[in-house]
């Protein structure tokens, strides 16, 4: 998804998944509301730290990318599901979000049953974790004052 707002402040809204899932908080947050706010706690990223729950952090690259993977608790829940998400640039004051998820093969008409509805449930809740990802990234550009002196 393309946002409205420089790299680095969309990649530290995507550190924010340390704290929260920023999809549907009702189904995958007990009902919490992701912060509306960031948390700078966030951005000190260490190999191994856990991330929405489920996952923990396998790698990343500072305002580029993070993987993530999950966590035995949420293997337990998903299988062995990992996630990178990218932050490009798209010129100086926007960026392009992208998220990539890999499961692995399966080998049973139940494991194809469940990667099959596991693919489905995770298009909407990252559709909506994208989304709400982007527009607090592009909120909290054009609340800097940076993206309006940009374009004049």
């Amino acid at each position: 998804m393309d946002i409205d707002a420089p790299t680095d402040v969309v990649y530290r809204w995507l550190c924010q998944l340390r704290a929260a899932p920023y999809s549907y908080d009702l189904v995958d947050n007990k009902g919490h509301r992701s912060p509306r706010v960031p948390l700078p706690w966030c951005w000190d990223l260490e190999i191994g730290q856990s991330v929405c729950n489920v996952f923990t952090l396998e790698s990343f690259q500072f305002n580029e990318h993070l993987t993530i993977k999950t966590s035995p608790r949420g293997a337990e829940l998903f299988g062995d599901v990992a996630t990178t998400y990218q932050v490009a640039a798209r010129g100086r004051q926007h960026s392009r979000l992208l998220a990539v998820v890999c499961y692995p093969t399966p080998t049973t008409s139940l494991q194809r049953l469940k990667s099959w509805l596991l693919g489905w449930g995770n298009l909407v809740m990252m559709r909506k974790q994208l989304r709400t990802l982007g527009r607090l990234a592009a909120a909290e550009h054009a609340a800097s004052g940076e993206a309006s002196s940009a374009t004049a």
